[in-house]
């Protein structure tokens, strides 16, 4: 996978690509990372990227062309073949983790981060193919946003986590939440781990995390269950709503 991040502030995605997960997918699944710096596609002395908004408001807007110049520089570069262009912001849809599993199939997938007061609409009209939210409220810029993307994208990628059961368990890799996990020592400050832990019994360790994880996503994220899992619950005695 080839990802290009297209930022004001580069650093803030170099800081982190050479780290954890981020590093190991570069090391161990051939994931590209290329971080281009806005100001370069500018061609005035003072590498201007922002300007005043037409029609008067506060706030500072991106500039349209550093942004079409960066695509242009894309398309020379991966020959015209296809890419994701997510633009992260609050407008856009939620990410989860369908979306995350979903683009990690992708064979090149473009950031533009935005900042201030955001960026002028001709790119999100005529470049940006995804417009990608990570929650009801506002950030800086979308250095951040795209960096959890990025994350949880990569992570099901295969060879980048030691084993692809973990991603498989996690919380919304279904409709359930993760339940409970514990490790040494089994007993701490007088907190002991659950019995069960300890039977050797696979099967129903299994089946109590199964009943941990659907109590913890009815007492926390109930609009997650399907039907299905809701009949679950109450077969297991949990009819109190």
């Amino acid at each position: 996978m080839n990802i290009y991040v297209v930022t004001a502030f580069p650093d803030m995605i170099k800081s982190c690509v050479g780290e954890s997960m981020f590093k190991k997918a570069a090391t161990k699944a051939g994931v590209n990372y290329n971080i281009w710096n806005l100001r370069d596609f500018t061609k005035d002395k003072h590498r201007q990227i922002d300007d005043t908004p037409y029609g008067g408001g506060a706030g500072m807007v991106l500039k349209p062309e550093p942004f079409f110049r960066a695509y242009d520089k894309l398309t020379d570069e991966l020959n015209n073949a296809k890419q994701r262009i997510i633009f992260p912001s609050p407008q856009g849809k939620t990410f989860d983790h369908e979306t995350a599993v979903t683009l990690s199939k992708e064979k090149n997938l473009v950031f533009f981060c935005g900042h201030y007061k955001g960026v002028d609409e001709r790119v999100i009209e005529e470049l940006v193919t995804d417009e990608i939210s990570i929650g009801d409220f506002v950030l800086t810029g979308g250095e951040l946003p795209s960096l959890m993307m990025i994350d949880a994208i990569i992570r099901h990628i295969p060879g980048v986590l030691h084993t692809y059961e973990s991603a498989q368990t996690d919380s919304f890799a279904d409709e359930l939440l993760e339940g409970p996990i514990y490790t040494k020592p089994d007993v701490y400050r007088n907190l002991k781990v659950p019995e069960i832990l300890f039977s050797g019994h696979h099967a129903n360790i299994a089946d109590w995390r199964f009943e941990q994880r659907l109590k913890r996503t009815k007492e926390r994220r109930k609009d997650l269950l399907k039907e299905k899992t809701k009949k679950t619950i109450n077969d297991l005695g949990g009819n109190n709503g």
